[in-house]
């Protein structure tokens, strides 16, 4: 089924991204359907005109949005729903979801991997929900939602099997402050966002054991060839060329920014934080530290030389010292 227009969206989570995507997607379209789980926050955010929890900042027209806390009533009033919730929390949200999505496009922000099920969350839908392949998409960095909050420059890729349903949803997404551009390679772009939320919370736990940045560039160099090994393992693709912003700017912005929560959480991991510490005084989701779990879970079965990903598990898992790991970890590195 091919989407000429996308002409009643649906954000489906409340947090950070999701307030940055609805702030994006206003730019476009007159109205929007909210799905937010927790009617309390629908009703501050009527009040105040804005997320009372997150991006503060952005003030919207609330006369625009249609909230509910009703998953099934947003997805029958919508034809394309972008699901925009921590990976982790995914499959409870959807537990819900009975609505038939076979006529919808379906639109993933989600940058990480279905708990228990070790699949990208486009899979998930396309086996769970029978959603077709060609009416799921996804959209990749690089893009912190606090600089959408701040209107500064940023870019977007949408990646579905359908050119014509990428660029049905790039029209919602484009304008003079957000650039887009299209892929094919849905699940590359999922796998390796899942990839560089690893090796940002690396990129933090050297930072915090004072590594200086001659060490965060190799470590980085290296993070880029593991995920080209990875990607090109798991979903072989000749066309893909891992430079592209998507792939390589989405590393570098979550692995070096200030905004990169997990950076932030491997920083605190590095300083001596335990995790659940760490977890606790953030007040905010790390994904990396599940998406962790997961690819080292998934690639027991491709058997992919991941030393940055082994290093990660061994030390948010296992316990194993941050300073010892990374000293062994620096070993194979040239």
């Amino acid at each position: 089924m091919i989407f000429d227009s996308c002409r009643q969206v649906a954000i489906m989570g409340g947090g950070s991204w999701a307030t940055a995507i609805a702030k994006i997607v206003l730019d476009h379209q007159p109205s929007i359907n909210w799905y937010m789980r927790r009617d309390d926050r629908i009703e501050e955010f009527q009040q105040l005109g804005h997320n009372p929890a997150y991006l503060t900042s952005v003030h919207f027209d609330v006369n625009r949005i249609h909230f509910s806390s009703d998953i099934n009533r947003v997805a029958k009033n919508s034809d394309t729903l972008i699901f925009v919730t921590p990976s982790p929390y995914i499959k409870s949200h959807l537990k819900k979801l009975k609505t038939n999505l076979k006529n919808k496009l379906v639109v993933t922000a989600i940058k990480g991997i279905v708990p228990d099920e070790n699949m990208t969350v486009s899979h998930y839908f396309q086996h769970v929900f029978d959603v077709p392949e060609d009416q799921v998409a996804c959209i990749g960095g690089p893009s912190h939602a606090e600089e959408v909050a701040l209107d500064r420059l940023c870019y977007l890729t949408v990646g579905c099997r359908s050119l014509e349903n990428a660029k049905a949803v790039a029209e919602v997404l484009s304008s003079k402050k957000v650039k887009t551009s299209l892929s094919t390679d849905i699940e590359g772009i999922e796998y390796g966002s899942v990839l560089k939320n690893v090796y940002a919370i690396a990129a933090g736990i050297c930072h915090g054991l004072k590594y200086g940045d001659n060490f965060q560039s190799v470590l980085i160099a290296n993070a880029l060839q593991e995920m080209e090994r990875f990607l090109q393992t798991v979903e072989p693709d000749a066309n893909r060329n891992i430079s592209k912003s998507v792939y390589l700017g989405d590393l570098l912005v979550t692995t070096y920014s200030n905004f990169s929560r997990n950076r932030v959480f491997g920083t605190m991991i590095g300083q001596g934080y335990s995790v659940k510490t760490a977890q606790l005084e953030m007040e905010m989701i790390a994904e990396g530290y599940f998406g962790t779990k997961c690819m080292k879970d998934l690639n027991k079965r491709y058997h992919v030389n991941t030393p940055i990903l082994d290093s990660m598990y061994n030390i948010l898992y296992e316990r194993i010292s941050p300073a010892v790991e990374i000293k062994i970890l620096s070993e194979s590195f040239r």
